[in-house]
């Protein structure tokens, strides 16, 4: 029963991060743009990760989306975790740098925390 409690605590807390940074991402602010040109990015990058942080959000809660699931939860690995290394690069502050891996911790607890039901299947 605990696990149940420790997955939705991380699943809302990641889901939290996901839907408004994919947002901004998605409007295209200064501040997200100057973001990603800081770490050596296009700005264009925004409109991509924006429209994969949302439709991560949506595989991650839609409980029959088993698969995509999975590849929703590498995805949000992927991308903190170069993110980190992306703040490195720049040399960044050390609490910029960590960051992005505060987001990759609530993506493991959510993924190694949730239910059999949200799990994929393997047919042997």
């Amino acid at each position: 029963m605990q696990k149940i409690y420790g997955y939705w605590i991380c699943t809302g807390l990641l889901v939290l991060w996901l839907i408004p940074n994919g947002v901004l991402d998605l409007m295209r602010i200064p501040g997200v743009i100057a973001g990603l040109q800081h770490l050596g990015y296009p700005p264009y990058l925004a409109l991509i990760l924006g429209v994969w942080k949302l439709l991560a959000v949506a595989a991650i809660l839609h409980p029959g989306t088993r698969f995509v699931r999975e590849w929703a939860y590498a995805g949000i690995t992927f991308d903190m975790f170069d993110a980190f290394v992306s703040h490195l690069a720049v040399h960044d502050p050390v609490p910029i740098a960590l960051a992005p891996l505060v987001v990759l911790a609530f993506a493991a607890g959510s993924y190694f925390l949730r239910p059999a039901k949200f799990r994929l299947r393997l047919e042997a």
